[in-house]
């Protein structure tokens, strides 16, 4: 998500945030990094010795709803759903650093300070497997503004729709979604965590008023817990699905249940967001949430050693990436933003886009064709990528001022699959997660020839459910 269209787009919404922002054309003030000069490395730990959890008491460590997902989907816990143990943390924080965040599934921490030499010096501990630097903090960051004023009325910049889906008509359309809507599967019972760079108004502005919000976190180290404060991107991709103004705006799937989770740092472009956003995945895991929608992806840093190269995007190299290739066999789907790289020397997808199992979710225009800064495929194993499309060229969103605009990215493209695939999961209660991901990939108008450009193509929701509840009733 951050890569050169999101970077313009931060460029782009400093200079509209407000009259104070003014002040920074002659000259910005800079200011530290939050929390300090720091570093951060990722411990991967040897084992879990000396954990007090059970694979036989899951309730210790997982929600009722968590359990049940798994139980319902026919899927076993094993080894990797144990936490990390608490003695290797204690052993951790004894020496001076802090926990930042936790992978179990990696078996990894996330440990911050702001002595290099000490958290280095982690690796000779008998229990640590390997230890990597993730992040160097800046000397000075331009600090970014806070909430922007925000309309009490949705308003929209385009007053011809007046259609139920008002000006999310058309997105939900190009899917043929409409037809599950009106035999009454519009996300009820479905749970679906937003990650993202944050959330700016939605608790505020009356156009979220019907949200239905199971709860927040913010998992970027440093920063405040208040998910709402700071960044819009959040605020845009949520509205496409859970929008339920109709006459005005009307997402994909509006009466699923949310979580809004914080992982991205804007401020710099590290390794270490992939720890964020591992955190926030296995978070969602805990609650019980469904579906990830996920508008986020990486391969360039502000340390330039730490890239990644095209060899590494095999769903299995990058840390992101080996987690979310894991979540279909905990019963959860991951839907992701491909990237916006197409027209850029990169062009691929980034990860975590490039993981097994998953609906990476490419950008097309009104006319059915492929945005040129669409990221594309293949993985660096050969697997075809994207798999589905959907509008993102541009798509429909509400700012975080409250206004509807139309917005280009496949960070835009993802949530509106996202919506539909938890209407479809709703119709189809009995299905597995790789099971609806297979189904709707082979619901492309690609799924003849899928290729790395349009992957599968855009799924016809309706086709979906066809086939959903007919493979059901057998």
């Amino acid at each position: 998500m951050k890569r050169t269209h999101y970077k313009l787009y931060i460029i782009v919404a400093l200079l509209l945030i407000s009259t104070t922002m003014l002040a920074y054309s002659s000259g910005v003030e800079l200011i530290s990094y939050p929390g300090g000069k720091c570093y951060m490395f990722r411990v991967t730990l040897k084992d879990k010795n000396g954990t007090p959890f059970s694979l036989d008491k899951p309730d210790r460590f997982l929600s009722k709803a968590s359990i049940l997902r798994r139980e319902r989907q026919g899927l076993k816990l094993d080894s990797t759903d144990l936490p990390v143990s608490p003695v290797y943390l204690q052993q951790i924080k004894k020496r001076g650093c802090k926990v930042v965040a936790i992978s179990k599934w990696n078996n990894s921490v996330l440990v911050r300070g702001d002595n290099r030499q000490t958290l280095e010096d982690l690796k000779v501990l008998s229990f640590v497997k390997d230890s990597k630097l993730v992040f160097t903090s800046p000397d000075s960051i331009r600090p970014f503004s806070q909430r922007v004023h925000y309309n009490s009325v949705l308003q929209t910049l385009d007053s011809s729709a007046h259609d139920y889906y008002g000006m999310g008509k058309e997105q939900i359309e190009n899917l043929n979604g409409r037809k599950l809507h009106n035999l009454g599967f519009m996300g009820q019972g479905i749970t679906i965590a937003v990650l993202d760079a944050g959330f700016m108004n939605v608790d505020k502005m009356p156009a979220f008023k019907n949200l239905s919000l199971k709860g927040t976190r913010n998992f970027v180290a440093g920063s405040k817990d208040d998910v709402f404060k700071e960044m819009d991107h959040g605020t845009k991709t949520l509205s496409t699905i859970a929008m339920n103004q109709p006459t005005l705006f009307v997402g994909t799937a509006p009466k699923a249940d949310f979580w809004l989770l914080r992982t991205e740092d804007y401020l710099t472009e590290s390794p270490a967001e992939e720890d964020y956003w591992i955190a926030a995945v296995e978070f969602s895991d805990s609650v019980g949430v469904d579906i990830i929608s996920s508008s986020l992806g990486y391969h360039g840093f502000d340390d330039k050693t730490l890239n990644y190269c095209y060899s590494d995007l095999n769903g299995k190299t990058a840390a992101i990436s080996q987690v979310a290739s894991r979540l279909a066999d905990k019963g959860m789907i991951l839907v992701n933003s491909a990237g916006n790289d197409g027209m850029g020397t990169w062009k691929k997808v980034n990860v975590p886009a490039d993981a097994y199992n998953i609906l990476t979710v490419g950008a097309v225009s009104p006319d059915k064709i492929n945005a040129p800064f669409s990221s594309i495929g293949p993985t660096a194993d050969g697997r075809i990528k994207p798999d589905v499309m959907a509008y993102g060229c541009p798509t429909n969103v509400v700012s975080g001022r409250g206004y509807i605009i139309p917005d280009n990215g496949t960070s835009f493209a993802c949530p509106l699959i996202a919506g539909m695939v938890a209407c479809l999961w709703q119709a189809a209660p009995n299905k597995s997660a790789s099971e609806i991901i297979s189904i709707v990939r082979q619901a492309g108008s690609n799924c003849q020839s899928p290729d790395n450009i349009m992957g599968y193509g855009i799924p016809d929701f309706w086709l979906a459910y066809q086939a959903a509840t007919r493979y059901s009733e057998k």
